[in-house]
Order: C-alpha cells, then sequence, then structure tokens
C-alpha cells in the first residue's frame, strides 16, 4: 500500500426515524459507526474551498476530499458523516466509484464539506 493511504476515518450513518409529527429525519445519536483505515483524506483543492457564510451568523463552509487506494471500495453513502481528526464531515453529494476495466472498482472519491 502507498505511504500516502494511511489515514483512518469513521463513517457515521443514521438511521431514518419518523418524530412525532409524521416527519422522516436522521437519528444522529442511533447512529452506526465504522472504522477505516488505509483512505487518504486532504483539503479540496480549487475551486472547491472555504466558504463564509454571513447572512444570519457566522459560518464557515471548508470543503475536503476522501480518497481510497486503488481497488477498495468504500461503504460510504451521500446521506453519511464522516469522522476525521476530531472533525465531523458531511458528504457532499453523491459518492464517486470509479470503475475498473473488466468490472469492479477502481477507487472512491468523495466530496466532504465541514461546517464551523
Amino acid at each position: 500500500m502507498s505511504l500516502m493511504y494511511v489515514q483512518s476515518v469513521v463513517i457515521v450513518r443514521a438511521p431514518v426515524v419518523a418524530d412525532r409529527y409524521g416527519s422522516e429525519r436522521r437519528d444522529w445519536a442511533a447512529a452506526t459507526r465504522s472504522t477505516v483505515d488505509g483512505v487518504n483524506v486532504q483539503p479540496a483543492a480549487p475551486p472547491a474551498q472555504s466558504t463564509e457564510y454571513t447572512q444570519d451568523r457566522q459560518t464557515t463552509a471548508t470543503g475536503w476530499r476522501l480518497y481510497t487506494p486503488r481497488g477498495m471500495d468504500l461503504d460510504l453513502l451521500e446521506t453519511d458523516r464522516v469522522e476525521y481528526d476530531g472533525m465531523t464531515l458531511e458528504v457532499d453529494g453523491k459518492v464517486g466509484r470509479w470503475p475498473r476495466p473488466g468490472g469492479g472498482v477502481h477507487h472512491v472519491e468523495a466530496e466532504l464539506v465541514e461546517i464551523d
């Protein structure tokens, strides 16, 4: 394995529950956690970058990218969260599974965002 893929993340997956009004929401208090070793997480390259929102309150959204090594698929959904280096990151959009010629997954890429 390359020295580039030495980080670990925790995938956080919350079940969908109905609230008292019948609306569905994610129950993050009852979420399951799965540790995944051998991935690479790094700050997102331009044009993805930190964005500051100041309309209602001061908020900064910082982009990150998660990569798996060649041949590694990842059980990650766009509704999951990822814990990494003391941060809780949300998956931003669909998870990219790059196909391998002849079938299977070559590698996985996911855009993550930290809302601070």
